[in-house]
């Protein structure tokens, strides 16, 4: 197998290996009623300060109203509370309840794990190298 297609197996088990690992270590029993794509907007709300709806949008990569359906699930099952804005009530700001804290954390634990295992195999310059690497795949998805 010369390199470009051994990169190309790799990238494309790499991916999907992925998908299916993350799913399987996020959506546990606690968290069974969301998905994945619920996940990444509870990652995409935070911790921090309450967001604007077109903030998260923006972050997730999708519309107002693509995330405004994904918000009422979100918030009829308990993970996402939705405030009105003092100065202006027709903006809406969101943020997470104790049980979408609780899956952040979740999320946030593995990701640390998943980073933690890559990292301790590597040095210095093996993680220089990774990080130049992962960039460049990174810069591609965003153009196209």
């Amino acid at each position: 197998m010369d390199h470009y297609q051994e990169v190309n197996h790799i990238l494309v088990n790499l991916f999907h290996d992925i998908i299916e690992v993350e799913d399987k270590a996020l959506i546990t029993e606690e968290f069974k009623d969301i998905s994945m794509n619920d996940m990444h907007i509870i990652e995409a709300i935070g911790m921090d300060v309450p967001k604007n709806m077109s903030t998260i949008a923006k972050d997730v990569g999708v519309t107002v109203g693509t995330l405004t359906i994904a918000i009422n699930n979100l918030v009829k099952k308990g993970y996402v509370v939705r405030q009105r804005g003092e100065q202006d009530r027709r903006v809406v700001f969101l943020s997470l309840s104790e049980k979408g804290k609780a899956a952040y954390e979740h999320h946030k634990q593995f990701h640390h794990e998943m980073t933690e295992a890559i990292l301790k195999c590597l040095n210095e310059e093996e993680i220089i190298t990774l990080m130049k690497a992962l960039n460049n795949i990174r810069d591609y998805f965003k153009i196209k």
